[in-house]
C-alpha cells in the first residue's frame, strides 16, 4: 500500500509541477507549434483570404489581403459595386466613402496607429518579442464553454485625441489545443469608446501545414455579433502592390 501511495504522490507531484511550469511563454510557444511551427509561420510573406458575411439576408463576398511588409486591403463587393476598406500601403490609410463612392484618406491619428502595428503579421502572438510587447498570464477563464488560459498583451501605445493611451489586448487560448478562442480589447475612441470589443475564433482548418480559424465573429461584449466565414486561404500569393495605393484623381 505504501508503494502505491508513493506512486500516486509522485504522479500528483508531476502534474502540479507541470501546471506550475506552464508559463505564458510556453503557452504561446505551444500555440505556435500546434498551428504549424515557427519556421513555417515566419516563412509567410503574404496572405489572402476569400470570405463572406451574411447581412440583412444578403451575402457580401470580401477579400482580405495582408503582407509582412505592412500592407493591408479589404475589398467588399455589393450589388455590383466595389468598396475598399482598411486599405494601407505602408504610408497612407484610405477607404471608400460609401456616400460619394470616392476614395478618402484616413485621419492622421488612425494612420499613425496603423503604422504602430507594423510587424504584427501574421499575428502578434508570433512576433510580440521582436516588437517589444509584454505578455502576462492572468490565470484561467471559460469562454464559449471552453476552458482557456487568459493572456494579457501590452502593445505599443495608441494615439487618441493627441494623447498616448495604453493599448492592451487579452487573448483566451484553449487549454487543450492552445489555439485562440477569443480576443478582447477595450475600444479607445469613437462612439463605442469604453466598450469591450470581442473577436471569437472557431472552425480551425489546415492550409498547407498551417492552421487558421475559418470562422470569426466580431461583437461588442454582451451583444450579438457579425460572423465572417472564411472560404479559402492562400499563402504567399502573387500580389499587385498597386492594390494598396491610394488612387489618383
Amino acid at each position: 500500500m505504501k508503494k502505491i501511495a508513493m506512486a500516486f504522490l509522485f504522479i500528483s507531484s508531476v502534474f502540479i509541477s507541470n501546471a506550475q511550469d506552464m508559463t505564458v511563454e510556453k503557452i504561446i510557444e505551444s500555440y505556435v507549434e500546434n498551428t504549424g511551427g515557427r519556421e513555417a509561420w515566419m516563412s509567410l510573406k503574404s496572405l489572402k483570404m476569400e470570405a463572406k458575411i451574411e447581412f440583412s439576408g444578403m451575402e457580401l463576398p470580401l477579400s482580405i489581403t495582408s503582407t509582412k511588409s505592412g500592407e493591408a486591403a479589404t475589398v467588399v463587393n455589393f450589388q455590383g459595386m466595389t468598396f475598399y476598406q482598411g486599405m494601407f500601403d505602408g504610408k497612407t490609410l484610405w477607404g471608400t466613402n460609401q456616400m460619394t463612392m470616392k476614395a478618402e484618406k484616413g485621419e492622421s491619428e488612425d494612420t499613425e496607429n496603423i503604422k504602430r502595428t507594423k510587424g504584427e503579421f501574421p499575428e502578434a502572438l508570433l512576433t510580440y518579442k521582436d516588437l517589444g510587447y509584454t505578455v502576462e498570464l492572468e490565470g484561467e477563464d471559460t469562454k464559449e464553454g471552453v476552458e482557456c488560459y487568459k493572456i494579457k498583451m501590452t502593445k505599443k501605445a495608441q494615439l487618441v485625441d493627441g494623447e498616448e493611451k495604453e493599448n492592451v489586448v487579452y487573448y483566451y487560448l484553449d487549454k487543450e489545443n492552445f489555439v485562440p478562442i477569443m480576443q478582447e480589447q477595450e475600444m479607445l475612441a469613437g462612439q463605442m469608446k469604453g466598450q469591450i470589443s470581442q473577436t471569437l475564433f472557431s472552425d480551425y482548418q489546415e492550409v498547407d501545414g498551417l492552421y487558421f480559424a475559418f470562422s470569426m465573429t466580431q461583437q461588442l461584449e454582451g451583444q450579438d455579433g457579425q460572423e465572417i466565414v472564411i472560404e479559402s486561404v492562400e499563402l504567399n500569393p502573387e500580389i499587385d502592390k498597386t492594390l494598396f495605393v491610394f488612387p489618383s484623381e
